[in-house]
């Protein structure tokens, strides 16, 4: 039995085959090579904000140690409770600096702040987070864990293999190039989505998705 519903515009869909965001929602899929404009539907996730470099952070580390755990005591309560089974959506990350250019030519990420995060599906309602969040009481950064709608609206967004230290000339096209020539400008934080397991995948064939907010002109 198939069970629809829709969150932003966008139907989603509950089934036995579980309902992944990557192939159910058109914004987490991204071409390689090509930018494109998506509009992007306000969508909710559990975050975590901190500051520095995600390679040698500690702080990056418990980010992550804080939300899988609460993402995958969601998932269950939502199949035990709800009947409603899905794949745990991937990790994804906002990331800003006060000059641009530490992410396109200087890369120093020591400059960075971000916010680690990971999707709530539609149809889980804040009651079911909340209880999510204290089974997982013993997590790292427990009292920093929130839930928050994130509305990104227009976007730029392409699909990046390889390693994440690459990234900075696919940025710089994207940024200095596709949006100034297409009457748009950078309005909100750039934001990254990680389709593959860095712990299982090797650097060349990561798969990300670099997105920014833009308005146009």
């Amino acid at each position: 039995m198939r069970r629809c519903h829709r969150v932003g515009g966008v139907r989603q869909a509950w089934d036995v085959a579980k309902f992944d965001p990557k192939k159910e929602l058109p914004s987490y899929r991204a071409r390689k090579g090509v930018f494109d404009l998506v509009e992007v539907p306000p969508l909710r996730y559990l975050m975590i904000d901190g500051t520095g470099d995600p390679n040698t952070s500690a702080e990056y580390r418990d980010a992550l140690a804080t939300l899988f755990p609460v993402a995958y005591r969601l998932k269950f309560l939502s199949k035990r409770e709800h009947d409603r089974d899905y794949v745990v959506p991937p990790l994804e990350a906002l990331w800003d600096a006060a000059d641009k250019t530490a992410f396109t030519t200087a890369r120093d990420k020591s400059r960075w702040t971000w916010t680690a995060m990971i999707l709530v599906p539609d149809g889980i309602d804040d009651e079911l987070v909340s209880r999510a969040k204290q089974q997982s009481a013993e997590v790292p950064l427990f009292d920093r864990l929130r839930v928050e709608t994130l509305d990104e609206g227009l976007c730029v967004q392409t699909l990046h293999i390889g390693s994440y230290d690459d990234e900075g000339p696919v940025l710089a096209r994207m940024h200095d190039e596709f949006i100034p020539s297409h009457g748009l400008r950078m309005t909100g934080t750039h934001h990254e989505i990680y389709l593959s397991d860095a712990r299982r995948v090797e650097p060349a064939k990561l798969r990300t998705i670099l997105r920014q907010p833009v308005a146009r002109v």
